[in-house]
């Protein structure tokens, strides 16, 4: 027979996609979440939670919820330290005990081995589990969080009204607010607009951060303009699912290039070169006028770890005289 506890599990609705702005002040429980398939109600603040996405997981780092396993990338990679963890919070994550779920595919039986009250998955993304959520939902209350149409800030809200640390996230958004608008007055801006975008040298093509991307907004925040795609990339993109970015490839690859400036996260100096060297870039403004600027590889998802690295290497790229 089944436990009370099993039982409340088990009523989850099948897909949670979020909509939080009515939840309840921080310490007020149960608090009440609303998606198309109804209303759905967490009964209590979450003491084990389980992020399937390495993305949502330096979020839930930085506002100190309890996460206790997360989903990983491969070790050692340009992007995951030893464990598999983004470098940005890797050693926080490993401060605080947080075990690894998986390399890559997700695993209901991992998850379920780690004995969560919340398991948290992204909506899109390399890392989403979503093809998981009916196993994932009758172990614990599963919600699916999208993070491909907002800013890193409003990702850290939502999460902390989820876990009950508003009060946290709040805290760390006042503290980048303040070190933002402090890097804004030592930087002297290169000409606008710029092109955002991460670029993989191997098959001479491009992920384009848009404007809905947590990197467009940043870059946004800090007073940059960011470029527009020519038409005709913009009528012949595909439309699919994810909105904080257009591919890039073939002939397409140049066109859409077409800032002043090329910012490349998840990317070092190799990669900026590699860019430079590629023939069918190289009547590009940027190119000619070297402005093509490496922004880290810790910069492919944006946390307030990452962030923060931006705004000090912004802040070293544009100081001002």
């Amino acid at each position: 027979m089944l436990s009370t506890k099993v039982k409340f599990f088990l009523t989850i609705p099948t897909l949670v996609l979020l909509s939080l702005s009515h939840l309840a002040h921080a310490g007020d429980w149960p608090r009440t979440l609303t998606d198309s398939h109804g209303t759905h109600t967490l009964e209590q603040a979450p003491v084990r939670i389980v992020s399937t996405s390495v993305t949502l997981t330096g979020s839930l780092l930085a506002i100190d919820a309890p996460v206790v396993a997360s989903g990983a990338t491969t070790p050692g990679n340009r992007m995951g330290d030893s464990q598999g963890f983004l470098r940005q919070w890797g050693d926080v994550a490993k401060a605080r005990h947080v075990q690894r779920l998986y390399i890559g595919e997700a695993s209901a039986e991992a998850v379920a081995a780690q004995m969560p009250d919340l398991i948290l998955i992204s909506a899109t993304g390399g890392d989403s589990a979503l093809t998981l959520y009916d196993q994932l939902s009758a172990i614990a209350p599963t919600l699916v969080i999208n993070y491909d149409d907002k800013s890193w800030q409003q990702l850290l809200t939502q999460l902390g009204e989820i876990t009950g640390h508003e009060k946290q996230a709040a805290e760390r958004i006042a503290s980048f607010d303040k070190q933002l608008n402090e890097a804004k007055q030592r930087m002297v801006l290169p000409p606008q607009p710029v092109t955002a975008l991460v670029y993989t040298p191997a098959s001479h093509s491009a992920n384009l951060w848009t404007e809905q991307s947590a990197q467009g907004k940043l870059l946004q925040q800090l007073g940059f303009t960011l470029s527009t795609l020519p038409a005709a990339i913009q009528a012949s993109k595909s439309m699919g699912k994810r909105h904080d970015i257009v591919q890039l490839g073939g002939e397409n690859l140049a066109a859409g290039l077409n800032g002043e400036s090329l910012f490349l996260f998840a990317s070092d100096e190799k990669d900026a070169t590699a860019l430079e060297a590629n023939p069918l870039l190289s009547h590009l403004p940027a190119v000619q006028q070297k402005r093509v600027y490496a922004l880290g590889t810790e910069t492919f998802r944006l946390d307030y770890y990452s962030a923060t690295q931006i705004l000090a290497r912004m802040s070293q790229l544009f100081a001002s005289q």
